[in-house]
């Protein structure tokens, strides 16, 4: 083992030692929400105990980090996120481009949708989920139920998406809006592909 991975590990315990004290919880209430027992948690924090996945996985989520913040691992790789853009075919009801601006699984998601003009009328869709966006460029028309809104940069919309909607540019110029997205199915829908129209 080389060195440096050898630190690594060894830094583990006090890593889970200091992880642990910051948000006040004693070895005994870890156990009970990690299912772990105090002396497994006692001599993994001692270093008398190797870390290993399925020991670290549960303390992962108790502790709501990602497994390499979790152990303290060094980047690798590149960290930029290499943006692919998702363009839905021009005779959708709202012909647009989605590009996704994060990419790290099971956390929070957001997307930059560029709305392109189309010609009315626009049905209203509804579907379940709940949408949230904030308008950064251009001026959005928001249709929902039997009300119609104007929105300009700076605005955000709120909505559940049970309720009979659409939105989309107000002019000829195109609009761009931010949309953020829960990790638990609280998302109106996954990013649209090119045969599937965003909400």
């Amino acid at each position: 083992m080389d060195r440096e991975l050898e630190d690594l590990i060894n830094g583990i315990g006090p890593r889970l030692r200091h992880i642990r004290q910051e948000r006040g919880l004693t070895l005994e209430a870890l156990a009970t929400a990690t299912g772990l027992s105090v002396s497994t948690l006692s001599r993994l924090e001692s270093g008398k105990r190797r870390p290993t996945l399925d020991l670290l996985i549960p303390l992962a989520r108790t502790h709501r980090l990602a497994l390499d913040h979790l152990i303290g691992a060094p980047p690798t790789g590149d960290p930029r996120a290499h943006l692919t853009p998702h363009r839905t075919a021009p005779r959708t009801r709202n012909a647009s481009v989605i590009v996704p601006l994060t990419t790290y699984p099971a956390r929070l998601q957001a997307f930059k949708q560029i709305l392109g003009p189309t010609p009315g009328p626009h049905d209203l869709v509804a579907h379940p989920g709940h949408a949230w966006f904030y308008v950064l460029s251009g001026t959005v028309r928001l249709r929902l139920g039997p009300t119609e809104r104007l929105l300009s940069p700076g605005d955000t919309a709120d909505f559940d998406t049970t309720e009979p909607h659409w939105f989309g540019p107000a002019t000829p110029t195109p609009a761009e809006v931010l949309h953020l997205y829960g990790p638990h199915g609280d998302r109106p829908r996954h990013p649209p592909t090119n045969d599937q129209p965003p909400p």
